[in-house]
């Protein structure tokens, strides 16, 4: 890992750089494929799923028999592990529910505002040597929570064109009403514009890796919204010497074996800690299976030595770090004082991994310091936000002519003339 000391605000953006490719490398190979899966539909589909996973398809959508087989692989001890976690995660999400807000805002008029579910989902899950089945409890609990009449799921079959089993588990247990065995570029652009076996979606959920984020940014060109640009995973630790350094060493790593283009970051005011946790990290990579992604993920990250708490905070918001974990006697000071972060973990008994798995908070989080401006996944990220008025005589007599007054100074006579018909009939006894 890169040992800085005391970096200058100036040096911060490129410190704080992410190891990722731009946008300009991989959008033409996305546009492609978009472009020939709007065309030609299915058979594209096929096309690139047999190019990029080795898996030759002949009916995309998985059928009950294979997801009642794929039950009956998954040993008991995992299916209890998920169902705790799917019961706490609908715990924390059911209880983001809201009411109607109603108010009247002058005698005679009435507004309100109701959450109604996005009718058509689709969720990303990745496969491959990580197949986050854990991603399908994330996304498909709050979908169901919600209300959602369609819950799409796309996952990248294997050589032999199986989904992992538990992922068709989790799925078969959430919910969801379709999975397709097909991943990458080819997934989002199906679930986009629609084919003969994939159903068109109106937003996209999930994870991915670049070409999949991407993909999901060119597909809201076509009209469907999605969670966020979410790319390769990231997290941020502040830590002093209060904290533990196997346990600091042991979270940088659980982020880092993601994949090669992870980042992950130990901010801290004591050298010693610093030191500590770098002999750490390489004791226990050795022992990891994925030691050969996790050195990779290392050595894009940095060890970041500062004076002080205020300087560490201010470089934090800074970065934007989608995984934000506390390790400092002053936890009071960085959690009060976080703006920008996709989700925060507090104290040594805390890692990164319980919201990965079964605390209850969404592991669906904004990265590349889109924490700034993006919320993770919550339940309201499957419902709109419907405004509803009622206006009755004495209403609209409170409020008309201001109506009149504004349309008229934005040349709107249409817009004055609806309010000034209903004022005349009222006058009129009508």
């Amino acid at each position: 890992m890169n040992k800085i000391y005391n970096p200058k605000p100036a040096t911060w953006a490129s410190i704080l750089e992410r190891p990722t490719k731009t946008i300009d490398d991989i959008e033409a190979t996305v546009k492609e494929i978009f472009k020939e899966v709007q065309k030609k539909g299915d058979s594209a589909v096929a096309k690139y799923t047999s190019l990029f996973d080795g898996a030759v398809i002949e009916n995309l959508e998985v059928t009950p028999a294979e997801i009642d087989e794929a039950i009956a692989t998954i040993p008991q001890e995992l299916k209890n592990a998920i169902q705790l976690a799917k019961a706490n995660i609908k715990k924390f999400h059911t209880a983001q529910k809201t009411h109607r807000v109603a108010v009247e805002t002058i005698e005679g008029v009435n507004c309100w505002q109701e959450k109604r579910p996005i009718q058509k989902i689709g969720l990303y899950i990745p496969g491959g040597t990580a197949p986050l089945f854990s991603t399908v409890l994330m996304l498909a609990v709050p979908a169901e929570i919600a209300g959602c009449n369609e819950i799409v799921l796309c996952s990248p079959p294997d050589k032999k064109g199986k989904i992992n089993p538990a992922i068709l588990y989790a799925a078969n247990l959430c919910g969801v009403t379709k999975i397709l065995k097909v991943g990458g570029i080819q997934a989002i652009a199906g679930m986009t514009f629609g084919t003969k076996s994939i159903p068109k979606v109106y937003k996209i959920f999930g994870p991915g890796n670049q070409f999949v984020t991407v993909a999901k940014q060119l597909a809201t060109q076509f009209g469907v919204a999605i969670d966020m640009p979410a790319g390769p995973s990231e997290l941020l630790i502040v830590a002093d010497d209060t904290a533990v350094p196997a346990f600091v060493a042991s979270d940088l790593l659980s982020q880092a074996e993601h994949g090669a283009d992870s980042q992950v970051i130990l901010v801290s005011t004591s050298k010693s800690l610093i030191d500590a946790v770098e002999k750490e990290v390489q004791i226990q990579m050795d022992l990891l299976p994925r030691k050969a992604i996790a050195e990779k993920a290392i050595a894009n990250s940095k060890l970041i030595y500062v004076e002080n708490d205020s300087i560490a905070l201010e470089l934090i918001n800074e970065y934007g770090p989608e995984h934000f974990i506390i390790c400092s006697e002053f936890d009071d000071f960085y959690s009060n004082g976080i703006h920008n972060a996709g989700s925060v973990f507090i104290g040594n008994y805390t890692p990164e991994s319980a919201g990965d798995y079964a605390s209850g908070t969404n592991h669906t989080l904004p990265t590349n310091g889109y924490a700034k401006n993006y919320s993770g996944v919550n339940l309201d990220s499957f419902t709109k936000a419907m405004t509803f008025q009622k206006i009755s005589a004495e209403g609209i007599k409170n409020i008309g002519n201001a109506i009149e007054i504004m349309a008229e100074a934005e040349g709107l006579q249409a817009h004055k003339n609806a309010v000034t018909l209903r004022l005349k009939a009222i006058e009129d006894g009508k």
